[in-house]
């Protein structure tokens, strides 16, 4: 038999088994679901069954090691944001604006999570101090199924389905040495020179970005030196004297210690995309997140594409 829809049910659904299936689809897990609610895993799991009853058709089902929203559940996600909202509304003092509260969870690369994200996202937590915001820090490429995820921030222009994806921001990536590093083994003047040092950067077998190969394709019989998956291990590498780290320009140009090299010759420009679920961005503490990071992006434009000064430690 079809799947009946929602608004021939015999009863509405529970409100409270609508924000349960909110909670569901926004972790992609009934564990994280029951952790958010103070419930357990058995009550998530009956109260969807409840709710699937109720609405005549399945609102969930298994895809990428998670939970997905079907069509139907769909619609009642909308019936339960409806829901929240109106909680929200009687919760909050008539005399304030409403209040934006919940947890926005994103994953993006460490010197955008460092130097972008965090300061984006304090700056909205001194406007709106219930809002909670997780950032997972991660250098790969976009997930098919980003169960768990609001908001990712890739480097490279993502390959994706059922995902809205903007590009944010370009940043320039460039060679560093210390000036300690310089005075023992000299300054390289030319390419040529530059080759015969090592290099530190990301594992090559571990790099999962293919716009983060270029120094496989610049400078190719450079060595590896110390290499990482973290780019704060980069720097402090290039910055101990472990070689010529290939590092982010407004991350490296914090350091007066690091002097870039070879400017005109080697200037990398990667672009961040972000990348959220469809049925992110209607949720008013993602799209505030969303906001507040493309204006930090923005306002931190020319300092990202380096030869900008920047506040240094």
């Amino acid at each position: 038999m079809p799947p009946r829809s929602p608004s021939i049910a015999h009863q509405p659904p529970d409100p409270q088994d609508l924000l349960v299936l909110l909670a569901v689809a926004r972790s992609g897990r009934f564990t994280t679901a029951a952790a958010a609610l103070g419930l357990n895993h058995t009550t998530i799991s009956r109260r969807i069954a409840a709710l699937e009853r109720c609405l005549g058709g399945r609102v969930l089902t298994r895809a990428g090691g998670g939970w997905q929203v079907t069509a139907l559940g769909r619609q009642a996600m909308r019936a339960a944001e409806g829901v929240e909202s109106a909680m929200a509304m009687l919760e909050s003092d008539p005399a304030e604006s409403p209040r934006l509260s919940g947890v926005v969870r994103m994953s993006a690369t460490d010197g955008f999570s460092a130097f972008v994200a965090a300061p984006a996202v304090a700056r909205l937590q001194g406007q709106r101090p219930d809002l909670r915001v997780e950032i997972v820090t991660v250098t790969r490429r976009a997930l098919q199924h980003r169960f768990g995820l609001d908001i990712e921030v890739v480097v490279g222009r993502p390959q994706v389905n059922r995902a809205e994806t903007f590009l944010l921001g370009e940043y320039t990536l460039g060679m560093y040495a210390s000036r300690d590093y310089l005075e023992r083994h000299g300054v390289p003047a030319t390419a040529e020179e530059l080759c015969e040092h090592p290099l530190v950067y990301f594992i090559d077998s571990m790099l999962e970005v293919d716009d983060l190969d270029a120094p496989r394709r610049l400078v190719p019989t450079m060595r590896d030196s110390l290499t990482s998956t973290n780019v704060f291990v980069h720097v402090e590498a290039t910055r101990a004297g472990a070689g010529i780290g290939f590092l982010p320009c407004f991350v490296a140009d914090r350091h007066p210690d690091l002097v870039r090299l070879l400017p005109d010759d080697f200037a990398e420009r990667l672009a961040y995309w972000m990348v959220l679920r469809p049925d992110s961005l209607v949720l008013p503490a993602v799209a505030a997140v969303v906001q507040a990071v493309r204006d930090q992006t923005k306002g931190m434009s020319q300092e990202l594409l380096g030869g900008v000064p920047v506040t240094r430690e």
